[in-house]
């Protein structure tokens, strides 16, 4: 397992532990609360990485009207450099401390980043390579599932449309026949199986179902057409079973958000919110998110 999957797989440890905690005092407690006649809306954070090199998060909430909030952080990288992010994740510690880390492709290198600040309130960040030849790939990202077990998966999307899983060991799996798809977000991660919802340059929706297994996956079309203007797809999971996904059109800076049903191929009820406050012009877009956050579970 690598560094990036035992860093999340402690982490979700602890929040096991805490939870368990939780319902042992509820167990013992008498009180009995009153019933609520309203959920909070859905929300999600959007992480970009600016031209100049600076990471950005864009807080949405699906309420309405739709709210969004803007953050710039650090700066990590040289102007211009950064191509394509994984979700990246954050974690607390024990002392205070806090360390958000994910991937990114610099410059056709790619690299595990963090950053954040130790114990004391100072920013910390770093930089590590982790391969070169990255040029011209169209997405990475990172699986984890946490459950009575954890299971990860790293994935790269080569510009020629040849989608490499890297499993535990290292285990390499290529998929070829993806040179049509322009961006992708994941929207499962199981025990079994972690599913992508892919953008294709013609602007239709499709599901990537990928087994754990030596299965081939499985594709689904969802919708035909109409998506084509969108750049990025960012997706965090909304409810038990469903996705609310920002989708960004780089050029025009519009985003606007979604709230995407259970997949079903061509049945999947896809819900327009609306457009998002804001401008949306950053390079590279992503999800941020934290650690313990129940899997993505959209398919």
């Amino acid at each position: 397992m690598n560094n990036f999957l035992l860093k999340r797989a402690s982490a979700a440890a602890v929040t096991s532990a805490v939870l368990l905690a939780g319902l042992g005092a509820a167990s013992g407690s008498t009180a009995i609360a009153a019933p609520t006649t309203a959920t909070a809306a859905c929300s999600m954070s959007v992480g970009s990485i600016t031209a100049g090199g600076d990471i950005a998060n864009t807080g949405v909430t699906a309420s309405s009207p739709i709210k969004s909030s803007r953050a710039v952080g650090p700066h990590l990288f040289a102007p211009g450099l950064a191509k394509i992010a994984s979700t990246w994740t954050t974690t607390v510690g024990v002392a205070g401390e806090d360390t958000t880390y994910g991937q990114v492709v610099v410059n056709g290198t790619l690299y595990y980043g963090e950053y954040g600040h130790d114990s004391t309130g100072k920013p910390t960040s770093s930089l590590k390579s982790l391969g070169v030849g990255y040029q011209g790939y169209k997405a990475i990202e990172s699986s984890f599932y946490w459950g009575k077990t954890v299971r990860g998966s790293d994935y790269r999307l080569r510009g020629d449309g040849v989608l490499y899983r890297y499993g535990p060991n290292r285990q390499v799996t290529r998929y070829a026949g993806y040179s049509a798809v322009k961006t992708m977000a994941l929207i499962s991660e199981t025990l079994t199986y972690d599913t992508f919802l892919a953008l294709t340059n013609g602007g239709a929706l499709y599901t990537i179902h990928i087994p754990t297994s030596t299965a081939a996956p499985t594709v689904k079309k969802v919708r035909a057409s109409t998506w084509q203007k969108f750049d990025f797809l960012v997706a965090e999971k909304c409810g038990t079973q469903s996705t609310l996904l920002t989708a960004i059109d780089k050029d025009s800076g519009a985003a606007y958000l979604y709230a995407v049903g259970h997949a079903n191929g061509a049945a999947t009820v896809i819900q327009g919110l609306g457009k998002v406050p804001g401008t949306f012009k950053d390079p590279v877009y992503y999800l941020t998110t934290a650690e313990g956050t129940p899997s993505l579970f959209g398919e």
